[in-house]
């Protein structure tokens, strides 16, 4: 019998190896999305029942730390996540970390990073992709329900989101893991052997996940965990119920303890206790512009103040002012129709959607007429239960509630203001109502000078300003685009003329990170369209792409040597 010095000894060997040959599952493709059609009765069944679980009893939340489960107790603050299309409904009662809890899950991510980062590369990716099953068969309809209810989705919004997108991150980035440790130096001279090996980071990573798309928290916790970091990941207020649901699920597919902590809380107390700790490695955030500038700059000072032992990477995705461009030569109604959809879905929730629309004079009538036309004949108002694809019996509406009290006051507020100006013009919409939810309807706003600041201000919500430009300045229109506003993160030309695709496509080509022809300016999916954009839209690097795995690990080459020196001259040095 091998002794247990010689089992760790086998068990190490194994492990540095990282076994980076291993090639992932050949059938890994994009999750199919259920449609949830007329005649998918067993879809509908399955949903309703899952919807009727988490309506039913408010759940305790708690914080997750290496592995234990840690509950309020009367020790700790409890945060009520309500259901946005009901604010009276209580879904969930959410546990928050104090000062202690936070420490400890530092403490539990530095503990359990050798062991993690150790563990073979396919044993990792197993973890990961068995939970891409999990989320797409057994939790499918439990997950949906969870987004649905705690994030104001209606059922294709969250499929797309909390099942497709989230299995693809799990997926893809296990492929696109084997291809990065795949690559290797091409030269070696003679007598040598060079290698390169993927490390983790040295320290660990902090995560902070948004609201709007469970997705999103797979892809920041995903990302650094396959590749061997140990994650302390503090998830939004308002998405604790299907973040939590997450985590359960990455456990049940065989995560070990304290490789990524689940500590929901008060934004400010934890992050200012995870930068204050030295082996700080990385963050990982999507959110705000203004919080992610406010993280950067606390990070940079603490480089400068010789905080931390390395210098900690800093990936992000924020906010965007997102464009529609329609040329003269557009088809009109394709336009519009996409112009509906990158604005309103999911509330105008998400940092992709349309936000300001550039119509040509010529065309600028019929767009409009028909785009009213669309939202009154087809009811596409949040105003009420009944339209609410997740409040009342209908599950089949198209536009839900906006997630909070904060974001439906910010909204008002807009509208109210615009109401006011004499260079704006609500053109359609600006209803809203909070009496059983927090729902306002799809919004169009003219505004009479490009340089507006409605033309700039992101929104995040069912709010579209229109500027209209005179048909010969298409040109100059471009220009305008790209100078407007502070952010690069989506946009799209609608225009049949090629000459006018070719130029919007080349002048515009740092106004978006993800650019799109002849199609609305959000759904990118992974693998197919890497996701991010520049300038204050974040760091680009590319959700859903190869490249943002690289952010995650640091390179180590090793050169080894097969000839043994007999002088330590070098030919030129001989007379």
């Amino acid at each position: 019998m091998l002794s247990a010095r010689c089992l760790k000894s086998i068990y190490f060997k194994r492990s540095f190896s990282q076994l980076g040959h291993i090639k992932p599952p050949k059938h890994i493709k994009n999750e199919p999305v259920k449609l949830f059609g007329n005649t998918d009765l067993k879809d509908w069944d399955l949903l309703r029942a899952s919807l009727m679980k988490f309506k039913s009893s408010s759940l305790e939340v708690p914080l997750v730390i290496n592995g234990e489960r840690i509950y309020d107790n009367n020790e700790r603050a409890l945060f009520p996540q309500t259901n946005p299309a009901n604010h009276q409904q209580v879904l969930a009662n959410v546990t928050q970390a104090t000062e202690r809890d936070v420490m400890n899950a530092v403490k539990a991510a530095k503990d359990a990073k050798e062991d993690w980062y150790k563990l073979p590369f396919y044993d990792r990716s197993a973890i990961f992709l068995k939970a891409a099953d999990l989320i797409s068969t057994k939790y499918r309809y439990d997950m949906l329900a969870a987004t649905m209810l705690g994030q104001g989705k209606n059922v294709y919004q969250a499929e797309i989101d909390c099942i497709t997108e989230l299995s693809d991150f799990f997926r893809y980035y296990v492929k696109y893991a084997s291809d990065l440790y795949a690559q290797q130096p091409v030269e070696s001279a003679d007598g040598t052997w060079n290698k390169a090996e993927y490390r983790p980071l040295e320290g660990f990573v902090y995560a902070v996940s948004p609201f709007n798309f469970t997705a999103i928290a797979a892809n920041l916790i995903g990302a650094p965990a396959l590749m061997g970091n140990t994650v302390v990941w503090k998830p939004s207020q308002t998405a604790a119920l299907s973040n939590y649901l997450l985590m359960t699920v990455l456990e049940e597919a065989g995560l070990p303890k304290g490789v990524i902590n689940f500590i929901p809380g008060d934004p400010v107390q934890v992050t200012n206790q995870v930068l204050a700790d030295k082996d700080f490695g990385a963050l990982h955030f999507t959110g705000s512009t203004n919080v992610f500038k406010s993280l950067y700059g606390k990070i940079q000072s603490g480089v400068v103040e010789g905080k931390y032992r390395d210098y900690p990477r800093i990936i992000g995705e924020t906010g965007g002012k997102n464009f529609h461009l329609v040329h003269p030569s557009a088809n009109i109604s394709h336009a519009v129709l996409s112009t509906i959809r990158g604005t309103f879905e999911f509330q105008g929730q998400k940092c992709s959607a349309a936000s300001r629309l550039y119509l040509p004079e010529s065309k600028s009538e019929e767009f409009l007429s028909d785009m009213f036309g669309i939202l009154q004949s087809q009811n596409v108002v949040p105003m009420n239960t009944s339209a609410s694809p997740i409040s009342g019996g209908n599950l089949r509406g198209f536009m839900g509630p906006v997630i909070h009290e904060q974001s439906f006051d910010k909204l008002v507020k807009v509208i109210e203001d615009a109401k006011k100006d004499p260079e704006l013009e609500i053109l359609y919409g600006g209803q809203y109502d909070k009496s059983q939810g927090w729902f306002i309807g799809p919004t169009i706003i003219k505004a009479k000078r490009p340089d507006h600041p409605y033309m700039s201000t992101e929104f995040f919500g069912p709010i579209l300003t229109v500027y209209e430009y005179p048909d010969q300045e298409f040109n100059k229109i471009c220009d305008v685009i790209d100078n407007t506003s502070q952010y690069a993160l989506t946009g799209a030309i609608f225009a049949k003329d090629r000459k006018a695709i070719e130029y919007a496509d080349e002048k515009l080509k740092f106004s978006a990170g993800n650019f799109y022809i002849n199609d609305k300016c959000t759904g990118a999916v992974v693998s197919q369209q890497w996701f991010g954009g520049a300038r204050m839209s974040g760091t680009d690097d590319k959700a859903g792409g190869p490249n943002i795995l690289s952010r995650f690990v640091s390179i180590r080459n090793t050169k080894e040597n097969f000839y043994e020196l007999t002088d330590f001259k070098y030919p030129s040095n001989y007379e």
